[in-house]
């Protein structure tokens, strides 16, 4: 087994060593992500996933790229469990076809009329009723995992973390131009919207404690959390 010599690693004795030491983590991102799945995905499969996400982390870390061995393992451990999750879609199509409905109406009416469209317009628009409205957002946060930095790509089914550490200096240009036009399409979302991916996002909570800071039941967070992803769908169609 390698021996690890470098800055970051040299606490560790053998690559079984640096691994055992990062069980814990493989196991946090696995519930942290299990919370905001349906129930059809199991966590013990995550987990599975997750620890080879790890193993390669172990294989491959380089400590000279500027980053801890915690964070390169993380986005490796996410990355696989992910890959894990896009295999299993379990997502008919009609339920595709109707968020893309939403979106394009979200599109047309906010362009007609320069302000954000709320749940009574987007079914008028479509003309049907507010509950029906309503049980096409819940699908939509039941049939994928979604992520601000997939919000250009609606063939993407979850968050597709980075492979690999190394990225090229077009590849970064790219991603910093990204980060930047989807900071700037939060910043247009209804403050509600935005304060929901903020808290699920960067502060890292789970739909429950989102509602417990706003005062409103767990499926309320998870209808404005997916409003906010199909407005957002809508402003990068084009």
């Amino acid at each position: 087994m390698n021996m690890y010599n470098t800055v970051a690693a040299n606490e560790y004795e053998s690559q079984d060593d640096l691994i055992a030491n990062h069980v814990s983590l493989v196991k946090r991102i696995a519930h942290h992500l299990s919370a905001r799945l349906p129930d059809s995905v199991d966590i013990n499969d995550l987990m599975q996933a997750g620890m080879i996400g790890l193993l390669e982390a172990s294989n491959n870390f380089d400590d000279s790229r500027g980053a801890s061995f915690e964070t390169y393992a993380g986005i490796r451990i996410r990355g696989s469990m992910l890959d894990e999750v896009r295999k299993q879609d379990w997502t008919p199509r009609s339920v595709y076809r109707k968020q893309r409905e939403v979106s394009d109406m979200v599109r047309s009416i906010e362009s007609r009329t320069g302000r954000s469209a709320d749940a009574k317009d987007i079914a008028d628009g479509l003309g049907i009723s507010i509950s029906e409205y309503y049980e096409i957002v819940r699908d939509a946060a039941g049939c994928r995992l979604f992520s601000l930095n997939a919000a250009q790509d609606d063939s993407s089914v979850g968050y597709a973390e980075p492979r690999s550490a190394t990225a090229t200096p077009d590849q970064e240009l790219s991603q910093e131009q990204q980060s930047a036009s989807i900071a700037r399409a939060i910043e247009n979302l209804p403050e509600r919207e935005q304060l929901v991916l903020s808290l699920y996002y960067e502060r890292e909570l789970n739909l429950k404690e989102i509602g417990e800071v706003l005062g409103v039941s767990e499926s309320r967070v998870c209808q404005i959390h997916s409003q906010a992803a199909m407005r957002l769908r809508a402003m990068f169609s084009d």
